[in-house]
């Protein structure tokens, strides 16, 4: 194989054939091959270790690949010319006999990365022999016995014709065959035939690739910026420029993709482009195999920490290093993106006729859209240097494709790409280029959709430059599934979709005052930039404040809505930590926000935004339990901002939550529902739905029929992939902490809570959990462990605390991440309580050794609010003294902070290390 450098440093094929023959001479039987097996692994182990040792001396991710395929292939040829001459000789091997080996796949292509399956063709002329089986099952039998992972098929050159034309995965196997050892005049036949049966196929194969392309997609996201990204079949990943490369050869037969520069096909920075993207992810997948010692293929979060170490990203200007080794990788995954959705557009457009385009000619259906060109499905420039002359038609080729739903050729965005250099600060301060692109950012036709072509193609953030700041910015925690930009383009998508009442049962209230608010355009802005200074160090709502009151004006905004949209985006949050965070049953917490909002009109816009925010930070973050406390916060401002006269006025509420809880019920006696009603609270009413208070009633009236102690009720939500439980029980200190210990050693995960004290003394609380891995805690199994475990705790006979003592049988891949602990203690939030907030890291048993510290320290929990953010707890906590007071002494307030701050503080123990990166890392990283 070319380009091998000391190639007997890795392998030397000729000592070790002379070590096998000897070992075989030596041997009693020629076809015991266990005494073959320590000298091969030797062979393999030491040829495996000097090429991750050149590796990880030099970074060279490319030559990486072709040396491991080179230390397969001399394995394979020393132990074909050993199987052939010593183990099964033939003197004269008659036609039918003769065999070639053969490498399909990426092994095929010359690419293998260290723990690659190794896919073999063994190629006959005519049908097997006893002679070429036994050859065969030798060979196989032996690379298996090594411990490597063999794909294997044997066929006539007939087969593999035949099964091609049947079979894309073959077809794309035999484009990529490379002769290893063996018959090659076989090979030779292999490939004449194949190049000739194929021609006058490319569209159909064009077709088939892009079709698995987007299957693939589907199947493992169909996002190129998931936090934890398959670098190998992922969207934005190797196998997207395999597919390029395959579609390639397959039309031009070229091995290698620099050659369609000189086709004309690929500009010369593209092919550049290419070839950066390829070797920066096989430098990542190659790092991935080797420090997971098998063949990993997916960027989890405790590797990303410890490659972007290795590959020189050191932390710097506020920004964690695995951040900017992340936001690097889906820069490179948007460069791909970018490569592969141009080019296989072209091909696919070229290949099946439709509308084979040029620039001045475009058959009888082109007419002219403000100077665009349009065949009535896609749009176009009329030249290529259409943008020279014209650089508004930057934003206006986006705002015409929107407006007219078309597509846009891929030709048209080619030249845009390699225009983005017209997009200067002349461009933006255009008033004709900033009045499209807010039509296009405010438009009712999908802005979604526009938005991302142009943040594809490049525009946006080079027209919007504090947007281009967070493109590709990840947020390297487990709450936020998407990038900043990717995130900010689902809330805009979120948005269109409540002002077009797609989301009206899932988001009833927005969708119900969209019509209604008159800051349309402030909404979407500020939506737009809620996140725009993230990554920046500091408060992103304060910096986003100022860039807010410089962009709005530039967009043509009136001095009020960007006032508005500078508001918005500086108490983007205050909706989701008010609902969230504090008791918005106490009058206190209503004042506090109302003061903040002032205004029926901001309160609408921030309820809105707010909604968008949360329903795109990902698919399972929004639920019910978050839209019940955002509408009864909503609607009790709207109260006090209103002087109490708005239609749906607090006791109307409470009236129709009963009445529906009613038609719940038929069931139920007049009595028995009255007796029911009587036991809740205002904010009972208000804060949940009607199957949940019928759910409830029924608890109530088993555990009153029954006289248990305790009564359990478990429901499991696939939606949400929680199992919900609610316990009704005689209320007593330290009850809350004693659930949660029980919860904790039954391994389920409280994702969730709410707890609630009836008037009659009961206390109702009712429990969201997931299992280690994320899913609804339903098992049969566990649920009855649950249960037994519930009784013993209550009891007493079961101590949660020596149960939790034990170490996890395996470590988390979150451990990477720490949570700096944080207690807060706040006496001016509610007239009546004191408020504890703690911020940390989560971990099996907190929230019950926390409240157990809450328990010891005499403190009464009234209500709590239990949140998690992917890897990070934000827990608060209504307390009172045992006289019933709030917690003022300054000495009491300093033994809760270092109480609960020691317990906060255990969460960040054994958190993985990064290691320092190697000289020649931090050079590719630079590069």
């Amino acid at each position: 194989m070319a380009n091998i450098v000391r190639q007997r440093d890795i392998i030397d094929r000729r000592a070790l054939a002379e070590q096998l023959a000897q070992t075989i001479a030596a041997s009693p039987s020629a076809l015991d091959r266990s005494v073959l097996l320590p000298p091969l692994k030797e062979a393999l182990a030491q040829g495996r270790a000097e090429i991750q040792r050149r590796f990880e001396a030099e970074g060279h991710a490319p030559r990486t690949v072709r040396e491991q395929c080179f230390l397969i292939d001399q394995l394979i040829r020393v132990l074909y010319d050993l199987v052939t001459e010593r183990i099964y000789p033939l003197a004269n091997p008659t036609e039918g006999e003769k065999l070639a080996i053969v490498a399909v796949g990426g092994y095929g292509r010359g690419e293998m990365a260290p723990f690659s399956d190794i896919d073999l063709l063994f190629l006959l002329p005519y049908k097997q022999t006893p002679h070429t089986e036994q050859v065969i099952e030798y060979l196989l039998y032996q690379l298996w016995d090594l411990g490597l992972k063999v794909g294997q098929a044997t066929r006539t050159v007939a087969d593999c014709l035949r099964y091609a034309k049947a079979d894309l995965t073959i077809r794309t196997a035999l484009l990529e065959a490379r002769y290893i050892w063996g018959e090659q005049a076989l090979y030779d036949e292999l490939k004449q035939r194949f190049d000739a049966e194929s021609r006058g196929t490319a569209a159909q194969f064009v077709e088939a690739k892009l079709a698995e392309r987007d299957a693939r997609h589907q199947r493992v996201g169909d996002s190129r910026y998931q936090l934890e990204p398959n670098v190998k079949e992922g969207k934005g990943g190797l196998r997207d420029l395999h597919t390029l490369y395959w579609i390639a050869k397959y039309i031009y037969r070229i091995d290698d993709v620099a050659k369609l520069v000189d086709l004309g096909v690929l500009s010369a920075e593209e092919s550049a482009r290419f070839e950066r993207a390829q070797t920066f992810l096989w430098t990542v997948r190659c790092h991935l195999h080797y420090l997971a010692g098998r063949a990993e293929e997916r960027l989890t979060f405790d590797l990303q920490a410890e490659i972007g170490g290795r590959m020189g990203y050191t932390d710097h200007a506020g920004t964690r290093g695995v951040e900017r080794f992340m936001k690097h990788y889906f820069l490179i995954a948007k460069d791909v993106g970018d490569l592969t959705r141009i080019f296989c557009a072209l091909l696919q457009i070229d290949q099946t006729g439709h509308q084979r385009l040029s620039w001045l000619r475009w058959g009888s259906r082109r007419r002219t859209l403000d100077g665009f060109v349009s065949d009535g499905q896609r749009v176009t420039i009329p030249s290529e240097d259409f943008f020279k002359s014209d650089p508004v038609g930057l934003l206006r080729l986006f705002h015409v494709a929107q407006q007219h739903d078309l597509d846009i050729h891929p030709r048209a965005l080619r030249a845009v790409t390699q225009s983005l250099r017209l997009v200067d600060g002349k461009l933006r301060e255009n008033s004709e280029a900033n009045r499209l692109f807010l039509e296009i950012l405010t438009s009712k036709k999908d802005p979604e959709t526009a938005l991302r072509r142009m943040n594809e193609a490049g525009v946006f953030g080079r027209f919007i430059p504090d947007f281009g700041r967070v493109v590709a910015q990840m947020q390297y925690d487990m709450y936020h599934v998407y990038t900043v930009d990717e995130h900010t383009l689902f809330a805009i998508g979120i948005l269109h979709k409540i002002e077009t009442g797609k989301l009206k049962e899932e988001l009833p209230v927005a969708s119900e005052i969209m019509p209604m608010i008159d800051s349309r355009r402030a909404l979407y802005l500020a939506t737009l930039l809620h996140d725009i200074a993230k990554g920046r160090g500091g408060d992103h709502s304060v910096i986003g404040e100022q860039i807010a009151l410089k962009l709005g004006p530039r967009l043509g905004l009136t001095a009020e809505e960007t006032e508005t949209v500078a508001w918005l985006v500086r108490t983007h949050l205050l909706m989701s930590s008010t609902a969230f965070k504090l008791d918005i049953s106490d009058p206190q917490t209503i004042q506090n926000f109302v003061e903040r909002v002032q205004s029926p009109e901001r309160l609408k816009l921030l309820l809105v935004l707010t909604a968008a925010d949360i329903r795109a930070v990902g698919p399972k973050v929004w639920n019910g339990w978050k839209a019940a406390l955002l509408r009864e916060l909503y609607y009790s401002a709207l109260d006090v901002i209103s002087g109490g006269l708005t239609v749906e006025a607090r006791d109307a509420r409470i009236a129709s939550a009963q009445a529906a809880a009613r038609q719940l019920l038929p069931d139920f006696t007049d009595e028995e529902f009255a007796a029911f009603t009587s036991r809740g609270y205002p904010f009972y009413w208000l804060s949940l739905d009607a199957e949940t208070h019928a759910r409830h009633a029924r608890l109530m009236r088993e555990a009153d029929a029954s006289g248990a102690p305790l009564t359990v009720e478990k429901r499991i939500d696939a939606a949400r992939a929680v199992t919900e439980i609610s316990l009704y029980t005689a209320d007593h200190p330290g009850l809350f902490s004693r659930i949660a210990g029980a919860l904790a050693v039954s391994g389920a995960n409280i994702v969730d809570a709410k707890i609630v004290t009836m008037s009659n003394g009961m206390a109702l609380d009712t429990l969201w959990v997931q299992d280690q891995e994320g899913g609804p805690f339903d098992r049969p199994d566990k649920l009855a462990k649950l249960a037994f475990t519930f009784e013993n705790v209550l009891t007493g006979d079961l101590k949660p605390h020596i149960e939790l003592e034990r170490p996890p049988a395996f470590p988390s891949r979150t451990r990477v991440f720490t949570v700096p602990p944080r207690v807060l203690i706040d006496n001016g939030a509610s007239r009546s309580h004191t408020v504890i907030e703690v911020n940390g890291r989560d971990r099996p048993g907190l929230l019950y050794e926390v409240t157990r510290e809450l328990t010891r320290l005499n403190l009464q929990v009234s209500s709590a609010k239990i949140s998690t953010y992917g890897e990070k707890v934000v827990d608060v906590f209504y307390v009172k003294n045992l006289f019933g007071h709030k917690v003022e002494h300054p000495v009491k307030l300093d033994e809760i902070r270092n109480a609960l701050g020691a317990v906060l503080a255990k969460g960040n123990r054994g958190a993985a290390s990064v290691p320092a990166p190697s000289r020649r890392d931090r050079v590719v990283a630079a590069e």
